[in-house]
């Protein structure tokens, strides 16, 4: 792992089949310092020649961990205290600006076309949207998890958020 210190926020990657969306995820999670990356389901992991080819190195300093649910990784994120948002458009979804969101804090996305699986949402703390104005109703994934992730960043740094050098999750894997 790099010494570079990370934040308090975590992504959770469930099912997502593009092994370029992984490493595009990868290399935003770098860019605003996350803390790890689950990726679950049959996301692809790392070495792949297609994930780093985006990533570009990236892969080797986030640290991540393959889980085989999501259900599995927010468990795990559940118990160290980290509140879990799930980023789809569903019913009870708010606008992912207007979220009373608490640090930790980590998001699932999910599948290309599928989104996030029900079970999934219903484990989470929260379900927070991207508004779409135009005519298509979603962002590619990697381009959602881009947003959410510098909305996080936004907030971690408005609520005063210290670099904590990545605390317990100082392996890069």
């Amino acid at each position: 792992m790099a010494d570079t210190e990370r934040l308090p926020i975590y992504v959770v990657v469930e099912n997502v089949r593009s092994l370029f969306n992984v490493g595009a995820i990868f290399r935003t999670a770098d860019g605003v310092c996350v803390t790890r990356i689950y990726l679950t389901g049959f996301t692809g992991c790392p070495p792949r020649k297609e994930i780093r080819r985006v990533a570009l190195g990236a892969e080797d300093v986030v640290s991540w961990t393959y889980c085989c649910s999501s259900l599995e990784a927010i468990e795990d994120l559940h118990r160290q205290g980290v509140q879990v948002v799930a980023l789809e458009q569903a019913e009870t979804s708010v606008d992912f600006r207007r979220f009373p969101y608490r640090l930790p804090v980590g998001f699932v996305v999910g599948h290309e076309v599928d989104g996030v699986r029900p079970e999934t949402m219903e484990a989470c703390d929260g379900i927070v949207q991207i508004p779409m104005l135009g005519h298509k109703v979603s962002l590619n994934v990697s381009v959602a998890s881009g947003v959410m992730c510098y909305e996080l960043l936004r907030v971690a740094q408005n609520l005063g958020a210290e670099y904590d050098g990545g605390g317990s999750d100082t392996d890069a894997h």
